[in-house]
């Protein structure tokens, strides 16, 4: 008996290796590793040789080369004297901005529009579910051409303007205001600012842990104030006011070629950029005003009504009991906003906006014919921003999860 017992163990561990799972599994995925590097390898050498079959020169060289093109937007120094590297840095810096920025405000206003869908008032709820199911539902490079053709060239003419407090002004060239001169001194100022960020920081996170152990609570929203706003003001009076303004010079007189702004004078917004920034908000706004409505939504109503038992305003339950909650449903796909308003940015070139796909991937690229590394450098950069993105996001994610005590 024993003897049977030992011969079918034995004969169960001869089992055959194409009968073993895992050994299969093994085997199918280095075959499936060899092929697809053989495809990158075809693709590569194809390419090598099509490049020199065609008298193409291959390398990043071109970026040390003269661009001898003027950009109408730069965060940088430049002139037509700089490089190919630069134009790259310049068109880079254009879409962080334009991201950043409708980042910043699509939030801003998606979180504001699905809390009104939600709201008890008829009027502002309709309002808002107009908004949402009127943006989300139209292409958005039909709202970038309409915000640049139609509105923003319905403003005043280039030798006309429209002023605001005589201090910012409005034309067809775009927003015109004072240039910030920063003098000896202002970089005391940026400290005091970034002290404030830092100790507005420790003392919410002390205010937590105080709230925690008492119960009691500390007036945070008023003392992050004092910190961020009020200690900068205070240390730039301080130091004598060390910041100076270079104001547009309008020209209303003369040769009619000369009449309007002038170049270099003061601090220009550009149309394509506020068109741009503001169909990227408005379009991607519609889109997380569903997630937080959602997301608000799936919180237990039990909440609601547990607040209102204690007592708590209506105001404090959803900024202190609804959204904490709902944020663990609102950020996976919010983060997904992100990503699509940043790659969005990409339709700039349709109205000329400077960023990296219409400057380096479009121009760079027709002056040069150095197509495989400058898309491939274009594809990286977006790559990054994507996977940087999603990394922020993941650990906010986990840090504002529910942990059970």
């Amino acid at each position: 008996m024993s003897s049977d017992i030992s011969d079918r163990a034995e004969d169960s561990s001869k089992v055959s290796i194409w009968n073993d799972p895992k050994a299969r599994g093994i085997f199918f995925q280095v075959i499936l590793v060899a092929v697809i590097g053989y495809l990158i390898w075809a693709l590569v050498d194809n390419t090598i040789r099509n490049l020199e079959a065609r008298k193409i020169a291959s390398g990043f060289g071109f970026l040390n080369t003269t661009a001898s093109f003027g950009i109408n937007q730069t965060l940088i120094q430049y002139s037509e004297a700089s490089s190919y590297g630069k134009v790259f840095i310049i068109g880079l810096l254009n879409t962080l901005l334009v991201a950043g920025v409708g980042v910043f405000f699509a939030t801003l206003i998606g979180f504001s529009v699905g809390i009104m869908r939600l709201s008890k008032n008829w009027v502002i709820a309709k309002i808002a579910t107009v908004y949402v199911e009127t943006l989300r539902n139209i292409p958005l490079l039909l709202q970038i051409l309409f915000l640049y053709i139609a509105v923003l060239r319905s403003v005043p003419g280039k030798r006309d303007k429209a002023s605001f407090f005589d201090t910012i002004h409005l034309n067809v060239t775009g927003i015109w205001a004072p240039k910030p001169l920063p003098q000896d001194g202002f970089s005391i100022v940026i400290i005091a600012l970034i002290l404030g960020l830092v100790l507005t920081y420790l003392i919410s996170k002390w205010a937590k842990k105080r709230q925690a152990e008492t119960g009691q609570q500390f007036p945070v929203a008023w003392t992050a104030l004092g910190l961020i706003i009020g200690l900068p003001i205070a240390t730039y009076f301080v130091m004598g006011s060390p910041l100076e303004w270079a104001y547009p010079e309008f020209r209303d007189t003369g040769s009619r070629l000369r009449l309007g702004f002038q170049l270099g004078t003061g601090m220009q917004i550009i149309p394509e950029f506020l068109a741009l920034l503001i169909a990227l908000s408005l379009y991607t706004a519609s889109f997380i005003a569903e997630i937080v409505r959602a997301g608000i939504l799936a919180v237990s109503y039990g909440q609601t009504e547990a607040a209102s038992a204690l007592g708590i305003k209506n105001s404090h339950t959803l900024r202190l009991v609804i959204i904490p909650q709902a944020m663990r449903v609102i950020i996976p796909p919010l983060t997904s906003q992100y990503l699509n308003l940043t790659k969005n940015s990409s339709l700039a070139v349709a109205i000329a906006y400077p960023d990296l796909v219409s400057v380096f991937a479009g121009t760079v690229l027709n002056q040069t014919g150095q197509a495989v590394e400058i898309i491939m450098m274009t594809m990286g950069v977006y790559l990054t921003i994507s996977i940087v993105t999603s990394m922020f996001m993941n650990w906010y994610n986990a840090k504002v999860a529910l942990v059970e005590r």
